[in-house]
């Protein structure tokens, strides 16, 4: 009998991103896109499969969700491209389907028009109105993607 495999973490699932990157057609992943495509793969894994994709939370910051772990790892690089990284741990085939998905989907939008999109989305929203931790939970996440998933 095959052990399931481990929940990677934010950091596994940001690298992934950045592992996707073209940088020869002047694609980028700037600390603020990057941000975005995990609470985007976040939601949809909650949607699809009822579970986080990673254990570690999302924040509603003033520019949108924010993993902190993740934030703090790429502060140095401010608004400037993170360069791929040069080690990849494989996640997956599963894993890394999902990712690719969600990179197809969303990796083709600028991190300002990610920022917007989720400005106008109730997880962001509702967990910045209302101030004390900001914390995006699971269930907001999952109640909001779950209508853009079908039914199994």
């Amino acid at each position: 009998m095959a052990s399931p495999q481990k929940r990677p973490s934010a950091s596994d699932v940001a690298v992934y991103f950045l592992s996707l990157v073209d940088e020869d057609e002047g694609d980028f992943i700037s600390n603020l896109k990057l941000q975005k495509l995990l609470y985007y793969a976040q939601g949809f894994h909650l949607a699809m499969f009822d579970e986080p994709l990673f254990d570690e939370t999302i924040e509603a910051w003033a520019h949108g969700p924010v993993v902190r772990r993740v934030y703090s790892e790429y502060a140095d690089f401010g608004a400037n491209p993170i360069p791929r990284p040069a080690n990849l741990e494989p996640l997956g085939k599963d894993t890394e389907d999902f990712l690719n998905e969600i990179y197809g989907v969303f990796g083709q939008y600028s991190a300002w028009k990610l920022r917007e999109m989720t400005h106008d989305e109730p997880p962001w929203k509702d967990s910045y109105r209302v101030g004390k931790s900001r914390i995006i939970s699971h269930a907001a996440m999952k109640t909001y993607f779950s209508q853009f998933v079908e039914s199994k």
